[in-house]
């Protein structure tokens, strides 16, 4: 009995291990556009400050053909929760066969806006031109962020510029939205002083088509940090335009919750998560 015991803690054990095998890729290999202007040392840990240069984690799936998630970690475009927001999810990627890829994405320092959508952009075509590669469907290449990161997803799946850089589908934790009016998102991404057209171009619920890929919203109803005004605000337009959209709001949990255990609600959203992407 205890050497079926023992046999079956060290197979968890390699599978666990298995989870976690992973390899960095600079995005920009030759020069990245653009400059943020920080000139600080990037510090490590959690969250990431200070990040200069992109570059993707990658967990590839042991299956060709597999679908792809790019995570954005949050932070308010300030640091990024590489941890809780990213690399925590990938076990339960890795058991579901999914190829997953947490970006380490240029912060824009207070008003170069265009620097975390760059490197998100460039993310979602090297996954489509490294498919083969890294068990990739091409046409199954999804973006996923949580609270600024989910802006940043949300931003990819809205201000895409060719078919290369669309996903095909969104998953969003507690995303910040709505830029009408003054917040910390806001101000580290555009600036304290933006112009309207800029506002207006960040404000994603006013950047919805029907060309906008299916989405997956999950939230607590008693966030404190991104009101669920800014997940409900974006879902009506979704669904305004007849895109494929599900919404789950729990009672509470509050913001940041990641794949924490804390949340009471994390085993039931990640199953309609799951059962979601076995839909398409």
């Amino acid at each position: 009995m205890r050497r079926t015991f023992l046999f079956i803690a060290f197979f968890a054990a390699v599978l666990s291990a298995s989870a976690q095998k992973s390899f960095d890729y600079n995005l920009w290999p030759n020069g990245a556009p653009g400059d943020n202007g920080i000139t600080a040392e990037e510090t490590t840990g959690e969250p990431w400050k200070n990040v200069t240069k992109a570059r993707m984690t990658i967990y590839k799936s042991d299956r060709p053909g597999s679908k792809c998630i790019i995570m954005c970690p949050g932070g308010g475009y300030m640091s990024e929760w590489w941890v809780n927001e990213g690399t925590s999810f990938a076990p339960w990627m890795h058991n579901r066969h999914i190829t997953y890829i947490v970006m380490k994405y240029r912060l824009p320092n207070g008003g170069h806006h265009e620097i975390p959508l760059l490197d998100v952009q460039e993310a979602i075509r090297e996954v489509r031109a490294h498919a083969e590669e890294w068990n990739v469907d091409p046409h199954a290449v999804g973006i996923m962020g949580a609270s600024a990161g989910g802006h940043l997803a949300a931003s990819a799946a809205t201000l895409f510029t060719s078919p290369e850089n669309r996903p095909d589908f969104q998953v969003l934790l507690y995303p910040v939205i709505l830029f009408d009016y003054a917040h910390g998102t806001r101000d580290n991404l555009l600036g304290k002083n933006p112009s309207e057209e800029l506002i207006q171009r960040y404000s994603l619920e006013k950047q919805v088509t029907a060309n906008t890929p299916r989405a997956f919203v999950v939230l607590a109803a008693d966030d404190r940090t991104v009101p669920a005004e800014h997940s409900l605000k974006y879902c009506m337009a979704l669904t305004a335009k007849k895109v494929s959209t599900m919404l789950l709001m729990y009672p509470y949990g509050d913001h940041g919750f990641g794949c924490q255990e804390r949340f009471a609600f994390k085993y039931q959203w990640l199953n309609e998560l799951e059962h979601w992407l076995g839909t398409f």
